[in-house]
């Protein structure tokens, strides 16, 4: 079944940049494997999906929201969380919303397509495929740790991926593992 698969690589391997016990947002949760991934680590944690079969999915394992991100209004005004993540999702206009609910301290783990993933495959619409360094560009005010761009097989894609973590301010700069 689409979403039951375990979390993305990328993900796992930036897991520990989210303070512990802390809370985390995952955007476009689906049937909610990154929510899945993170209350196994302790986490609290909170979903958003606009298919209600897919909050039902998720209903037991932490925070459930149904909402149209895209064409509703963003459902988390005001709330931050140390961690925020969001894999093969784009939605250009949320962008710094998403990135305005990494607290000070937390940090955003991203991974979506990019250009070039049209030939090889879905999705290939210029509207949901990263232009070179766009994520880059979304995290300004973020410390990147890490970023990759490219090609990656099996399944063949192109994707942007990144680990950003939030300053918090006044603090002497963390030292971050890789």
């Amino acid at each position: 079944m689409h979403g039951t698969e375990e979390a993305s690589a990328w993900v796992r391997r930036w897991t520990h940049l989210v303070p512990a016990g802390g809370a985390v947002l995952d955007v476009a949760c689906g049937r909610g494997r990154h929510m899945r991934w993170f209350a196994q680590q302790g986490h609290p944690v909170t979903g958003v999906d606009r298919d209600p079969d897919a909050i039902e999915a998720v209903r037991d394992t932490g925070e459930a929201v149904l909402a149209d991100i895209e064409d509703g209004p963003w459902p988390f005004a005001g709330r931050s969380f140390a961690g925020v993540v969001v894999t093969n999702y784009l939605w250009r206009p949320r962008l710094p919303d998403i990135v305005a609910a990494v607290a000070p301290g937390g940090v955003l783990v991203y991974e979506t397509f990019a250009r070039g993933n049209e030939t090889v495959g879905k999705p290939s619409r210029p509207d949901f495929l990263l232009a070179p360094g766009e994520l880059l560009q979304a995290c300004q005010g973020l410390r990147v740790v890490a970023y990759e761009g490219g090609f990656l097989a099996a399944p063949d894609r192109f994707v942007q991926r990144i680990a950003a973590v939030r300053a918090v301010p006044g603090a002497t700069p963390g030292r971050y593992m890789l």
